[in-house]
């Protein structure tokens, strides 16, 4: 249990706040490539930690992230005309570049002297990895490129999507480091998904329903370890990865692709859930892609022209009772993804953590809070914070079988902090 205030630091996000001014100090998935297709196309509305922004790919194939609203009388230039290297707001005129500064205001004419003077709040952005990310803190402070490996992988290797989730994004990250869950909610899933099915792993799961859990720090966050019993008097070891402050990465099953998510704040009571699935040293099949695409695994469907699930509160999630009372799937939900962000978010915007009471398989979930809370104080009193070096970003997930007098810490280090181009180590 939690205090109120500690609830508070920890979920609110918005300018000024503890939690906000850490998650600034990082590189943020803000959009995937493909909402921003080719030069001078549509801007895109963008809301990232409670600002409202607008991102824009200019002539020059340079993509810009900045204020929503023309400093003249606040028109949303989403209406903007995005042509000649900047966007311009339709009401009188006014061209914005990418970095936000007033290039052209035709009521002034050329040689006034206001243009120089007007500029919007702006955001650097850098594309990789199929995704266009933003750093929103101190431009003397921005860190080096992101390097997690499944944006650095050529792109035959890998598959992102995003959905919206409308809940607080904590409520969505703790869920990503609870591996106590898969065996109950996701147990039907993992009987009949493809990109699941198969794994040795799935049986223990199914077997051993009370993982007993080691957390271990590293430099980057958390690696949570989650123990069943095995075959031939062994363990079957889960590893996941939590990297400061939004990432997770699912550890893999038989020979599927690595998963992993990213969970970033809209504002208080909505995150964008990243979901990405990627191969180390192979590209996806014909076979996982078409079932990424069709929204298997961690991905979703999506209701037509959105990245709103088609699946979602306004629905109930499309429950089936029939189903859940069967045992087809254990909630009456089909799908990973919406099996989560159903409960997830049944939690209410923003959880009352006051009110819970967590058992030893919230081992993870404990660590990652006052983890959290003692990253944004660090940053609040111009101390070192964890995650920013790229090579602290550099771990995978893994699945592992070992004798039972051997700890993952010791013996899975091959799978965890594994060379590139290497195949994962999965059961």
């Amino acid at each position: 249990m939690i205090t109120e205030k500690q609830n508070q630091d920890l979920t609110r996000t918005g300018p000024g706040t503890l939690m906000g001014d850490l998650f600034r100090r990082y590189w943020m998935p803000a959009l995937l490539a493909s909402e921003l297709p080719e030069p001078d196309c549509a801007p895109v509305r963008v809301k990232l930690l409670s600002e409202p922004l607008v991102a824009f790919r200019d002539t020059k194939n340079r993509i810009g992230l900045i204020d929503e609203f023309c400093a003249h009388r606040g028109v949303s230039l989403w209406f903007g005309r995005n042509e000649e290297c900047g966007l311009r707001c339709p009401y009188h005129g006014w061209k914005y570049d990418i970095t936000g500064q007033c290039v052209d205001l035709p009521s002034e004419g050329e040689g006034g002297p206001m243009k120089k003077r007007m500029k919007l709040k702006s955001y650097p952005c850098i594309e990789q990895g199929g995704v266009i990310w933003t750093y929103m803190g101190p431009p003397e402070l921005k860190p080096e490129l992101p390097a997690f490996e499944w944006s650095c992988v050529p792109a035959k290797q890998s598959f992102v999507s995003k959905r919206l989730q409308e809940c607080n994004y904590l409520q969505a990250l703790e869920g990503g480091i609870d591996s106590s869950h898969v065996s109950f909610l996701h147990s039907g899933a993992l009987k009949t998904d493809p990109l699941f099915v198969g794994s040795k792993g799935n049986v223990y799961n199914d077997q051993d329903r009370m993982p007993h859990f080691e957390v271990v720090e590293f430099e980057g966050g958390l690696l949570i370890g989650a123990r069943r019993n095995a075959d031939n008097d062994r363990y079957y070891w889960r590893i996941t990865p939590w990297i400061m402050p939004m990432h997770t990465l699912i550890p893999p099953r038989g020979d599927h692709p690595i998963g992993g998510h990213a969970w970033v704040p809209i504002d208080d009571e909505n995150n964008w859930a990243w979901s990405m699935n990627y191969h180390p040293k192979r590209a996806l099949t014909e076979a996982e892609l078409t079932a990424m695409k069709a929204g298997m695994g961690i991905h979703n469907k999506y209701v037509p022209g959105t990245f709103i699930p088609l699946q979602n509160k306004g629905n109930d999630y499309m429950m089936d009772r029939a189903a859940q009372k069967a045992g087809i799937h254990y909630s009456g939900i089909e799908g990973i993804a919406m099996q989560d962000a159903s409960l997830q978010e049944s939690a209410g915007f923003i959880q009352d953590r006051t009110r819970e009471n967590l058992c030893p398989t919230d081992r993870g979930i404990a660590m990652a809070r006052r983890m959290l809370l003692q990253a944004a104080e660090a940053n609040r009193d111009g101390k070192k914070i964890p995650a920013l070096d790229p090579a602290e970003q550099r771990v995978r997930s893994c699945a592992i079988e070992l004798p039972r007098d051997q700890h993952f810490k010791d013996h899975a280090k091959h799978g965890i902090f594994a060379d590139l181009g290497t195949d994962p180590v999965s059961v």
